[in-house]
């Protein structure tokens, strides 16, 4: 069966390792791809019990152009509305570095513990090619890092490969716990 544009693709699919393109001018291709990725987002979502799509590159469908949308409400999931970002950049990473936990929807099955500033500043264009800056911290800072380093073509398992515990797997009722390296290392997700 052929993939549907809405799949979200896995490592170790070689165009998560590869960096996205900068989109120069907003079509309506553009759009039916934002459109495409938030579809994306919440049908992974309702395939999950335990998980929330936060966030999406348009990379982790199979896009090599830097898009991102963020949840506009990580607590709520019914609110389904998401913020895109287009062209975003970190331009200043800011207070303390944070080990949290960390998953990923091109990461089957794993998550691990990942060091990320608690601040971070993000200049990016929205949809109708305005310029937009924010300025976030604790999570939102995370997955905002987490999402731009998906359009340099980095996943978070990149930041903790060598270390040989930071890796978790989550469990039927929902929990969070360690694995060993050597089923990380099994699974294909390192580089």
């Amino acid at each position: 069966m052929a993939a549907s544009r809405h799949d979200i693709i896995t490592l170790p699919h070689a165009s998560l390792r590869k960096r996205s393109s900068k989109v120069h001018i907003i079509t309506d291709e553009t759009l039916e791809l934002i459109a495409d990725m938030k579809q994306a987002a919440v049908d992974w979502e309702d395939s999950r019990p335990h998980e929330i799509a936060v966030a999406l590159a348009a990379v982790q469908i199979d896009r090599l152009e830097r898009i991102v949308i963020v949840r506009g409400n990580f607590e709520d999931k019914a609110d389904r509305s998401f913020v895109t970002l287009i062209n975003p950049e970190i331009a200043k990473y800011e207070g303390d570095i944070i080990t949290d936990h960390e998953g990923c929807l091109s990461v089957k099955g794993f998550y691990g513990h990942v060091p990320r500033y608690d601040k971070v500043r993000v200049k990016a264009l929205n949809e109708q090619g305005e310029q937009i800056r924010t300025r976030a911290s604790g999570f939102l800072a995370r997955v905002l890092q987490h999402e731009v380093d998906h359009t340099n073509g980095i996943c978070f398992v990149d930041h903790i490969s060598e270390q040989k515990d930071a890796f978790f797997v989550l469990t039927e009722k929902g929990e969070l716990e360690s694995t060993s390296y050597e089923h990380v290392q099994e699974a294909g997700i390192l580089r």
